[in-house]
């Protein structure tokens, strides 16, 4: 894996785990009796996507040889230390995408004479075109899936960090000045949530090839200042499902992707979400999804 991603991945976990963490308790419950289920129902070794430090996965449930998979260089160090399990692990970016668009962004924003950042607001705008260029197809883990052929696959909170770290990705390549416009609609904005839609769709076609038992954990949505609000029975779409007498400021981390519609055949067994109030003045929208195999054992319509 690049270094530069290695040492971004491991920024972004640790200003993670240095936010204060008093309100997380029922977020980790959830999270641990979900994804502990999963583990207790493993089929033989499990295979745990953005397994991160162990704060929400209950290793001591894990069957032996299950794997454990995030591209933070210290997070299998962390699961150490938190739960004294040296589980074999997968340091690989799991969109398959995340080198090409720091090097697209790298190239683009910064003069390769001298480094130095362009012309912000024409090398944004160069910048939004050629991301749509760009592929994150999830190489990485499709390959690993097709020689492994793992029984259970775990997905703990990884997929709504993918928008997250693909713009930290780019805003660094900037070095500081926005590459941000005021526009109404951003176009670097709006190419990266293409680009996010499709490292999310190609992640879970992924799984969905794999034939595996999945079980899903992750941001359905974001909301941004202090308007109350709760949630209501579950509804679709999920912002559907917010109760507020005040206008709400929600962000859909997933841009767009519908993920009870992506295994065709293979309707959710297991649906619910949480609030996961993370930060003043930020709650996530947490679900959990459970997909068993189709009949036939396979990821058929994936």
């Amino acid at each position: 894996m690049d270094r530069t991603l290695a040492s971004a991945l491991a920024r972004e976990q640790r200003a993670f785990l240095a936010r204060q963490r008093g309100a997380w308790a029922p977020h980790l419950e959830h999270a641990r009796a979900f994804l502990g289920q999963g583990l207790r129902e493993a089929r033989g070794p499990a295979l745990i996507l953005g397994a991160g430090s162990g704060l929400e996965v209950p290793w001591f449930l894990a069957p032996p040889g299950t794997v454990g998979w995030d591209a933070d260089p210290w997070s299998r160090a962390l699961t150490f230390v938190r739960h004294r399990r040296w589980a074999p692990w997968v340091f690989k970016d799991l969109t398959g995408g995340m080198e090409e668009l720091a090097a697209t962004a790298q190239r683009t924003a910064r003069q390769p004479w001298s480094g130095r950042v362009r012309a912000t607001r024409a090398a944004s705008r160069r910048l939004a075109g050629l991301v749509g260029t760009l592929d994150p197809a999830a190489r990485p883990l499709r390959a690993w899936i097709a020689e492994h052929r793992p029984g259970t696959i775990l997905a703990a909170n990884v997929m709504g960090q993918f928008g997250v770290l693909a713009q930290r990705t780019v805003e660094r390549a900037f070095r500081g000045a926005s590459p941000w416009t005021d526009e109404e609609e951003d176009p670097l904005e709006a190419a990266l949530r293409t680009w996010t839609a499709r490292a999310v769709g190609s992640f879970l076609a992924a799984l969905g090839r794999s034939g595996a038992d999945i079980w899903l954990v992750h941001d359905r949505g974001v909301l941004f200042g202090e308007a109350p609000f709760r949630l209501g029975p579950l509804a679709e779409p999920w912002t559907a499902q917010l109760e507020s007498e005040l206008p709400l400021e929600a962000e859909d981390p997933l841009c767009g992707v519908d993920v009870a519609r992506a295994f065709p055949g293979r309707p959710a067994e297991f649906h619910q979400r949480w609030l996961w109030p993370v930060a003043h003045g930020q709650v996530h929208v947490m679900e959990a999804m459970r997909f068993r195999p189709s009949a036939d054992g396979s990821g058929a319509g994936s």
